[in-house]
């Protein structure tokens, strides 16, 4: 099996743990943020997955396929350059709601 000379793919998998009543806070955050994130060079996919969790929280999942580390960064600046615009604090709001979070990227493993 030959390696390509193309960058490799990142994968950015966010997981969330969200109290039932920030569910609808947190979904319409999450269509604003899919929206752009859509719209953005190097985006190949984008979804956004849920299921109910135990003690009556959701599990919330977002994963999002980027062409290469070039692109994550770029659309990385370019959502922190719009929450600072929008006065939007990702850190706060996911705090004042409860919701805990797991976020990090990922490339593909070879074995």
């Amino acid at each position: 099996m030959s390696q390509s000379s193309s960058p490799a793919p990142v994968y950015r998998l966010d997981r969330f743990i969200v109290p039932a009543e920030a569910l609808p806070a947190l979904n319409e955050r999450l269509r604003y943020t899919q929206h752009v994130l859509d719209g953005m060079p190097g985006c190949r996919q984008n979804l956004v997955l849920s299921r109910v969790g135990s003690g009556g929280e959701y599990d919330v999942a977002t994963l999002v396929e980027w062409d290469s580390a070039d692109a994550v960064a770029a659309a990385k600046a370019a959502m922190q350059q719009r929450y600072a615009e929008e006065g939007f604090d990702p850190a706060e709001f996911m705090r004042a709601l409860g919701i805990r979070a797991d976020m990090a990227s990922y490339v593909p493993t070879v074995f």
